[in-house]
């Protein structure tokens, strides 16, 4: 296969997942009104057959996009896997969404590798079998990529919860000690405080507002989130509201093991880097101390070999 054909092949791919890339961004950034008004008429027979033709999904290229997704599904697997992680994630997005943003990863890794084949077909000496295992490697990897970096925004985001429990306990406890009951400290709490804990326990509010108990609530938290700390406090709250056992005492209670489990935590990782901790010790404290020691000897000789 010439030059030429060649690089107009690897043009082509590359316009095609651009198109597919901006189409896909255009889907995920702005809802159509039909998708919220389809479900509520698709069951109509006169509307049905009047909206057929303009219901979401009709048109060719998102039919594309869905199918793509379907299939990466379908390859992949993992969909509670990745219904768990969004909603620890706090993320109101479906699993498809999230498989359409898998698909707008891979073309993006697609059309890169697109844009170096080109530049090695025009220097010459280019197959078409290493462009085609370059462009298809590219898009798994982008598939990929989006999946690990779900699971680093989970992992960051409960590092972040760990960090704000114990302080969001303490507001708590201050604020059933002060005369508050379970609900209006919440509310007060979730007013006065932003982050991911927060927001967590904004949504608890919201369902206790809805008309769910306190303790059911607090249970639902237990059960969705990843981190044991959180978990525990959830429990613990859901208990004693349900009990009736003194709320301002556990939380404080929480609030110090919390403290005492991530002093312990840091004890332990330290203890399990003691030798990364030497390098800095050894490889540049004790080279500059040895220096400065030395280093008026060695001049003060120098100055009696001349």
């Amino acid at each position: 296969m010439s030059t030429a054909v060649l690089g107009g092949l690897a043009g082509g791919l590359l316009a095609l997942g651009v198109l597919m890339m901006v189409r896909v961004a255009v889907l995920t950034r702005r809802v159509d009104p039909g998708v919220r008004v389809w479900p509520y008429l698709r069951d109509l027979p006169g509307v049905a057959r009047g909206l057929a033709v303009d219901q979401p999904g009709s048109r060719p290229l998102d039919q594309l996009v869905r199918r793509v997704a379907g299939l990466v599904d379908q390859v992949l697997g993992g969909a509670p896997s990745v219904r768990r992680r969004l909603a620890r994630l706090g993320s109101d997005q479906t699993v498809h969404d999230f498989r359409i943003e898998q698909v707008a990863w891979g073309v993006v890794g697609f059309a890169a590798a697109a844009v170096l084949a080109i530049v090695r077909a025009t220097s010459g000496g280019a197959t078409v079998l290493g462009p085609l295992l370059l462009c298809s490697a590219a898009f798994v990897g982008g598939v990929l990529l989006r999946d690990n970096r779900l699971s680093a925004q989970v992992r960051a985001r409960e590092r972040r919860m760990l960090a704000e429990l114990p302080a969001i306990a303490e507001l708590l406890a201050l604020s059933v000690a002060a005369g508050e009951g379970a609900v209006a400290a919440l509310d007060r709490v979730v007013r006065r405080s932003t982050g991911a804990l927060s927001a967590e326990l904004a949504r608890v509010l919201a369902e206790v507002r809805t008309g769910t108990p306190v303790a059911q609530a607090f249970d639902d938290l237990a059960a969705t989130t990843g981190v044991p700390e959180v978990r525990r406090f959830a429990e613990a709250v859901a208990v004693a509201v349900e009990r009736g056992t003194p709320l301002a005492d556990v939380l404080h209670a929480q609030a110090g093991d919390v403290r005492e489990a991530r002093r312990r935590e840091l004890i332990e990782t330290g203890a399990r880097k003691e030798v990364l901790m030497m390098v800095p010790v050894v490889f540049l404290v004790l080279p500059a101390t040895v220096l400065i020691a030395f280093w008026p000897g060695v001049v003060g000789l120098s100055f009696v070999t001349t």
